[in-house]
């Protein structure tokens, strides 16, 4: 495997999916990258949907979208309380705009619909938020994995493995 050079952010809260945020971070990790849980608040324990915890590395409000490679926006419950943080939006916007990879499965989506970043992409995404998604401006597509310009998107759990794999694939790395 090619070692990845870059730092990598991932929002959680309470209630985020387990699986979505840790197989990402460990994949990135085993690749060379470096990996920043940030929450509302820093240093505070967060319980995934299936209660496995993860500690904050950083406030979200101290992020800065210089500072990263690229941002994955994990599902779960948590991304309907993320999106609503103006911190959220601005950070995936910028990343958008700088042409930064930005990720997103299963409800991650609704991150990246709230940013407004939707538009005119590609995307897939759990079925239960298509609806979100299109009246963002995407056009969704029940596909394991979608690579539309800086944009990459997976489905649900099962599909972490394209996902990670359409990752990669963004940064150059196979």
């Amino acid at each position: 495997m090619e070692k990845i050079e870059g730092r990598f952010l991932i929002f959680i809260d309470d209630l985020y999916e387990d699986l979505e945020v840790w197989y990402p971070k460990l994949r990135l990790i085993e690749a060379g990258a470096r990996v920043t849980l940030a929450a509302p608040e820093a240093g505070k324990l967060y319980h995934g949907k299936h209660s496995y915890p993860a500690v904050s590395d950083a406030a979200i409000a101290d992020m800065k979208e210089a500072d990263f490679t690229g941002l994955i926006l994990a599902g779960g419950f948590a991304p309907d309380k993320l999106r609503r943080l103006d911190k959220v939006k601005q950070l995936t916007r910028e990343f958008m705009a700088a042409g930064k990879l930005v990720a997103h499965i299963c409800h991650g989506g609704w991150m990246a619909a709230s940013a407004g970043v939707c538009k005119g992409f590609r995307m897939t995404s759990t079925p239960g938020i298509k609806d979100d998604l299109e009246n963002a401006g995407a056009l969704w597509v029940n596909e394991p994995v979608v690579i539309d310009r800086n944009m990459v998107s997976s489905r649900k759990p099962d599909d972490l493995p394209d996902f990670m794999k359409g990752i990669f694939q963004f940064l150059g790395k196979n």
